[in-house]
């Protein structure tokens, strides 16, 4: 991307075999780097994220879709942000009418959703980039980074050019337009076809519809094995209508207001449920742990919340 005020900036990067998450906060998750150094040239930026969008002249199909999705006053702002712009021959990778559909007005929400995955609230350098193992969006759901020898990614793109400075934050250069989860809690978990016994309860315990509204809401989702260790005839007993409250409570249980990633819920120890009683969440030999069931896979974005997979029920007590 050509810039006419700021001089290019390169990243040095060390190894990242065996980084871990070391520290977090509310919007990034960090990994421990060793002999990272940036070397940047540069004068102070005239112009916003838009304007240098518009001036580079490699992202004309993001500044259009900017604009169709009603986001240029957003990314003009006082408020740093941090960008990862996809080129045109990005976009342009994209299945064919890709961007001609999401152009068009109807899709307004979508595309808004898809440019704002690629948008991380605060000011976030090169330097910074490289320390994270995930970034929180300002679409609400969470983008992993990963650096593999001297390549950056940002889910699924890699970062080609770092640091372009503007006057309200900074973009970062992608080779891919990253895509956000585009499906709810529900229906992620009748993809996944792991989670039958869980769709079937949450149906009977009428709770489809909430648990496909707004949110965000975190779900510690059984499996069906998990459902399977439970005595025989206890889901039999449970699906049955003069149960429904008691399924009702069962399953909200599993489920606490909020997106709350795996990072997240271990710092806070305990999250109170929407049935009311609080689950504990800790490690235990190694293992992720609620309450007695081990977390065997987190962070499964949706568009509504997050869903952590786990091995057994989990029961409120009497």
């Amino acid at each position: 991307m050509k810039r006419a005020m700021i001089a290019a900036s390169t990243l040095a990067l060390a190894s990242a075999a065996g980084a871990q998450c070391e520290s977090k906060s509310a919007n990034s998750c960090t990994r421990s780097t060793e002999g990272t150094t940036m070397l940047a040239s540069y004068t102070e930026p005239e112009m916003n994220l838009v304007e240098t969008a518009v001036n580079a002249g490699s992202f004309n199909t993001l500044v259009a879709a900017v604009k169709a999705a009603g986001l240029v006053d957003a990314l003009s702002g006082d408020k740093p942000l941090t960008v990862f712009a996809p080129t045109d021959e990005a976009f342009a990778n994209l299945p064919e009418g890709t961007v001609e559909k999401l152009l068009k007005p109807e899709n307004k929400e979508l595309l808004k959703s898809i440019l704002l995955y690629h948008v991380v609230p605060g000011d976030i350098r090169a330097e910074q980039v490289v320390d994270l193992t995930a970034a929180d969006t300002a679409a609400g759901q969470r983008v992993p980074i990963s650096v593999i020898g001297s390549n950056v990614r940002v889910d699924d793109a890699n970062v080609v050019k770092t640091d372009i400075l503007t006057t309200n934050g900074t973009i970062h250069v992608i080779d891919r337009v990253i895509m956000p989860s585009t499906k709810d809690i529900v229906e992620t978990a009748l993809e996944a076809g792991s989670f039958g016994t869980l769709v079937a309860a949450v149906k009977a315990a009428g709770l489809v519809e909430a648990l496909k509204a707004e949110g965000p809401i975190t779900v510690f989702a059984p499996t069906d094995e998990a459902f399977g260790k439970l005595p025989e005839g206890t889901i039999e007993t449970l699906l049955l209508p003069e149960n429904k409250g008691k399924l009702a409570e069962i399953l909200t249980y599993h489920v606490v207001p909020g997106r709350i990633y795996a990072d997240l819920a271990l710092e806070a120890g305990e999250a109170e449920t929407l049935q009311g009683s609080s689950v504990t969440i800790r490690i235990q030999d190694g293992k992720a742990m609620v309450n007695d069931a081990e977390i065997i896979t987190t962070d499964i974005d949706t568009t509504n919340g997050v869903v952590h997979v786990i091995d057994s029920v989990i029961l409120p007590s009497e």
